[in-house]
């Protein structure tokens, strides 16, 4: 039997449809992925992005691939040579595609450069904590000026975490974190221009607050969105576990920069560094056209249909179709607030006054403290990782969800809660034993990640980002009042046991017992009359 060319004015394949309807009933089964896959390269009848994802598309893409064996329909096919648009290499052969991270899973490049955002985050974030030295000498700034240009980032991360949740629920959390690298990226840039006006220089840091206040919002709904749940740990510890990376990337390449070419140099570095990802994305989002999501073959597709467009006089209704009154009457919300709250306090309490305790408790020379500064982000980078295998591995075990972010998240509070109080009780231990305790202590803390950082996906992939923006609102409290308060204690009591470890042991001990009270991960219909309907957890 002759077969006819596969051509698009063959009248009797004119459409995709009218060939699924014959299905191809003339060729032989194991031909039928490749003929799907000729299909789905050369007809495009619709130039729109896809909204929504049913289960089984990570099936249909595998499906995009040839059979590694020639099949009779091989001299049929066009090649890269021929002007066919199959993507091919007479050199790479049939069964792959070059380059090689075309063959990458699409939500796994999406992960990675969102992680990627993460890290030029915190290198963003921690730049003027070391800078900040050579710029007080330089503008004669005393301690109190000193403390305000470090503190106007937090008020801009405080007032952007609820409008980043909402614009990531509208918008999609992926165009929402394009615009905040962006965002603080430039205004990174802009601090060495504008440093010597002080309400300018002020405003460029509340700036990069905002920029990096709507990311974690952003990013939580991205993941909602393409994340299958049996993946979600892994995909939030390794999303977030870009901070603690940058954490350690900023504090090593900061000083030698400064040394070397000026303080100038890190915030013109680092910003290109952001501008340059917000280029490189754009590249990623038209390949990210066709895939919303992908779920695996069996399980139900979590992803939600992403907004196209919005017109200005619907925001003000979509900002009232959230349902706040049932998210706050719910007791799991008020648990997740609560322990944001607490895991805040010994986050950025730590991160500001730790390399002083070092310094000034622990007798160690300026420039061991910086580097000691270094190991609990270093640690947690490895803590994450597995943190976040051991949360995915159990869900995939059958274990309920619930109890593995229970689980995760007491590790996450009782292990730096033990340690500092062994730090600040005198046993008589050496420095470097004391360091010890406080970096495993912290570096724990990151099974948070596989904890209060998943619920609010699993308890509602549609409002995550919205839950995000409440929790780290309230989270970000601390950055603002808790290391003033601790300085402030600090000169009261003259008392490190008293003024950094106390309120942080306090806070680590109350949000574990709130955490086990009231936290939950089942999925809620969160609804205008402030009743949530709670399903089946997964």
């Amino acid at each position: 039997m002759a077969i006819l060319p596969l051509r698009p004015e063959n009248h009797f394949f004119s459409s995709p449809i009218h060939a699924r309807k014959h299905n191809f009933s003339f060729f032989s089964h194991n031909h039928r992925s490749t003929t799907r896959f000729f299909w789905k390269n050369h007809y495009h009848p619709l130039n729109s992005r896809v909204l929504c994802t049913a289960s089984g598309t990570e099936r249909a893409k595998e499906n995009k691939k040839f059979p590694e064996k020639p099949t009779p329909l091989g001299p049929l096919l066009p090649d890269s040579d021929s002007g066919g648009n199959l993507g091919l290499s007479t050199k790479t052969g049939l069964g792959r595609k070059w380059p090689p991270w075309e063959n990458i899973p699409e939500r796994y490049k999406l992960i990675s450069a969102t992680s990627l955002a993460f890290v030029i985050c915190n290198m963003d974030k921690v730049n003027l904590s070391i800078a900040i030295i050579p710029m007080s000498h330089q503008f004669g700034w005393n301690s109190s000026v000193a403390g305000l240009v470090q503190s106007s980032f937090f008020w801009g991360y405080a007032l952007s975490q609820l409008p980043g949740g909402w614009l990531s629920k509208i918008f999609g959390g992926r165009k929402v974190l394009e615009i905040g690298v962006l965002t603080w990226s430039l205004a990174t840039a802009l601090v060495p221009v504008l440093a010597g006006f002080m309400p300018s220089l002020i405003f460029c840091r509340i700036l990069v607050g905002i920029g990096e206040g709507v990311s974690p919002s952003a990013a939580t709904d991205l993941i909602a969105r393409t994340i299958p749940i049996e993946e979600r740990s892994r995909a939030v510890g390794f999303v977030f576990g870009g901070l603690s990376f940058g954490s350690v990337m900023g504090l090593l390449l900061a000083p030698p920069l400064i040394q070397n070419f000026d303080w100038e140099s890190v915030f013109y570095i680092f910003g290109l560094l952001g501008i340059a990802w917000f280029l490189g994305f754009q590249l990623l989002k038209s390949e990210e056209a066709s895939y919303v999501a992908e779920s695996f073959e069996g399980h139900e597709s979590t992803t939600l249909c992403i907004p196209q467009k919005t017109a200005l006089k619907d925001l003000g209704n979509s900002l009232k179709d959230i349902p706040w009154n049932s998210f706050f009457r719910s007791s799991a919300v008020w648990a997740m607030i609560y322990t944001h709250f607490c895991g805040s306090w010994g986050h950025y309490t730590c991160l500001s006054w730790l390399p002083t305790y070092f310094s000034e408790e622990l007798n160690l020379n300026l420039t061991e403290a910086a580097w000691v500064s270094i190991l609990p982000p270093l640690a947690s980078i490895f803590v994450t990782s597995l943190a976040s295998q051991f949360a995915d591995y159990l869900i995939s075990n059958g274990v309920e969800t619930t109890t593995v972010r229970k689980i995760c998240q007491t590790i996450a509070f009782m292990s730096p809660a033990v340690c500092m109080s062994l730090s600040s009780v005198d046993l008589g231990l050496p420095p470097w034993e004391i360091v010890g305790f406080l970096t495993g202590g912290l570096a724990l803390s990151s099974f948070a990640l596989s904890g209060l950082y998943c619920t609010h996906q699993d308890m509602s992939p549609e409002y995550a980002s919205i839950l995000l923006g409440i929790t780290n609102t309230v989270g970000a409290v601390p950055g603002i009042v808790g290391v003033a308060l601790t300085g402030f204690l600090l000169d009261t009591t003259h008392s490190w046991s008293m003024s950094l470890f106390a309120p942080s042991v306090f806070f680590y001990l109350t949000g574990t017992v709130v955490w086990l009270a009231f936290a939950s991960s089942k999925p809620q219909n969160f609804t205008k009359d402030g009743m949530e309907v709670m399903t089946d957890d997964e």
